[in-house]
């Protein structure tokens, strides 16, 4: 028996959720920019009138302007897209509790034992979509299949406010046609190479000769034909509500994708500052870095790196976890980064330093970031990273803002 696997999709996110909470808005072309007042800000989120009038996510304001001049421009609040995720979250949850969040707007749920309560996949989509509507005044898309690439697709085939039906027996005729780009797992450089191979589409790639793609792309050439066959079987994750007590880390789902080494330095370097304070809060150095990555096409690895002591210094652990990143990054754009510290020891524990190790230069480090939790506990946030400023990718987020429960 298949599994039935939605995928929920909120449309417009930050735009709607503005829109809703401001009357004023609804009837008005809106997006949502890192810095309204700078010429060189960039659309992070429109709404559905502004996407009518040519506008798009990521060009610049000047340039959305152009083609909507009664354009409203507004920055983003995060604590309030946090409560709608919450909100949405709960509602997904009163149908199963196999729910796998993809950021902050969208899920997949598997429902295969939920039928019996509440019809099938199509019927549960469309109870899910019209309460979404009633009662967040948001609306979501909504894939369904039998499993979640398929789903995913699904959910981007009809917008806004829509649910699209992708089964065995019409995935060829909807999903075959459509550019190989649009599957997960196929980022801006993978789909250049499927180009020379003259394959453009997903039906191409299903239908490719197997050991070309292997020796093109190793085991992941294999998955994508898999996925674009339909042979999907990875599971939809129970959500995880707590981190593992044995690392300490932090994520970010960044409001763009991240695209240059210089953008993904600056959130690394954000990331490993909110772990170094987590860490001498709870007294703790760690002597394991990790670093996940996640691109824009579901593509996820992870890798680590044992620094030669356990520290707590923000610094230490940005840097290696930068160094990571750049030797096991192919360039495709990343949607998330991670970074996370384990092999924890009690702060005042000894520890055994190697002569090759500059044990000074991290004291002085961890002293200065001691320094600095000490200002700004006093004072509120004083002092930050000048290359962290005015940066349209981040947001700034508290412990209990995390994006959760929509982290995994």
């Amino acid at each position: 028996m298949d599994r039935v696997i939605l995928h929920c999709d909120l449309n417009n996110f930050y735009a709607t959720a503005e829109c809703v909470s401001h009357a004023e808005w609804r009837n008005v072309p809106l997006a949502v920019c890192g810095d309204p007042n700078a010429r060189h800000g960039i659309v992070l989120a429109k709404n559905e009138i502004a996407k009518k009038l040519g506008v798009r996510t990521g060009e610049a304001i000047w340039e959305a302007k152009r083609k909507a001049p009664d354009l409203v421009t507004v920055p983003p609040h995060f604590d309030l897209y946090m409560a709608y995720s919450k909100q949405m979250f709960a509602l997904y949850n009163e149908y199963t509790d196999m729910v796998e969040p993809f950021g902050a707007d969208e899920c997949w749920l598997d429902v295969t034992g939920s039928r019996k309560l509440f019809g099938d996949g199509e019927q549960i989509a469309n109870k899910i979509r019209e309460r979404v509507k009633k009662e967040s005044g948001l609306t979501c898309s909504v894939g369904v299949s039998f499993n979640k690439v398929f789903a995913k697709l699904g959910s981007d085939l009809k917008k806004p406010d829509a649910t699209t039906v992708i089964s065995r027996d019409n995935f060829k005729q909807l999903i075959w046609r459509l550019s190989a780009d649009e599957m997960l797992m196929i980022g801006r450089r993978t789909y250049e190479q499927l180009k020379k191979l003259n394959i453009t589409t997903i039906g191409d790639l299903a239908c490719a000769d197997s050991n070309v793609l292997k020796s093109t792309f190793g085991i992941n050439g294999i998955r994508m034909q898999a996925y674009a066959r339909g042979d999907d079987n990875e599971p939809v994750r129970e959500a995880v509500r707590h981190r593992e007590a044995k690392s300490i880390g932090h994520g970010m789902t960044a409001v763009r994708d991240i695209e240059t080494d210089e953008d993904a330095r600056d959130l690394i370097f954000y990331l490993s500052e909110k772990v170094a304070a987590r860490m001498r809060k709870g007294n703790v150095r760690g002597a394991l870095v990790s670093v996940g990555m996640r691109d824009n096409k579901l593509f996820s690895i992870v890798r680590q790196r044992v620094l030669p002591f356990a520290t707590y210094s923000s610094d230490e652990i940005a840097s290696a976890a930068f160094e990571l990143f750049l030797e096991n990054w192919n360039g495709d754009p990343m949607r998330t980064i991670t970074v996370s510290m384990s092999k924890l020891v009690p702060s005042g524990e000894p520890q055994q330093m190697s002569f090759l190790t500059d044990a000074k230069r991290n004291d002085k480090l961890e002293k200065l970031d001691e320094t600095l939790d000490y200002l700004n506990g006093k004072y509120g946030n004083i002092v930050k990273r000048a290359s962290l400023i005015g940066k349209d990718f981040l947001y700034d987020k508290t412990d209990d803002e995390d994006f959760l429960p929509f982290q995994r």
